[in-house]
């Protein structure tokens, strides 16, 4: 466990695919904190302050810079006619967006991840006394 935090911040634009209509920009926050260290969010600026946010595996995202991964709301996967290009498939209950955004911008994102907190160090950035005293803390419940 560590005691300070790293948070990671980048913004990106990615195209929002629809099917009857030109890609539309949409400016994403992605965010990295080693107090949640397997974790990214994306924060995706709908207008007028408004953001919707996906929590989702930092492996994830950077399995799915080489190859097709994710087999549940998000999947990532190069572009095979541009491997340059990313997807990012976002799937819920309430709908479905197909995103595409530079391999690079991500790949850039994961690196300044990985300077924070290595791969296959994750473990010990988690911060067990808190997560357990959050779970016995019996004042939260009534």
């Amino acid at each position: 466990m560590r005691d300070e935090s790293t948070t990671i911040r980048s913004t990106a634009t990615f195209d929002l695919i629809t099917p009857d209509a030109a890609p539309v920009s949409v400016s994403v926050e992605l965010t990295y904190s080693s107090r949640d260290p397997y974790a990214v969010q994306a924060s995706f600026k709908t207008g007028h302050d408004t953001t919707v946010d996906w929590v989702f595996a930092r492996d994830l995202l950077a399995d799915g810079l080489v190859d097709s991964a994710g087999t549940g709301d998000v999947r990532v996967q190069p572009m095979s006619e541009d491997p340059g290009t990313i997807e990012l498939e976002l799937t819920s209950p309430s709908g479905h967006a197909l995103f595409t955004t530079s391999a690079k911008t991500l790949s850039d994102f994961l690196q300044a991840t990985y300077e924070a907190v290595p791969p296959a160090n994750e473990y010990s950035w988690l911060d067990f006394d808190a997560a357990l005293a959050d779970l016995l803390d019996t004042t939260a419940q009534d």
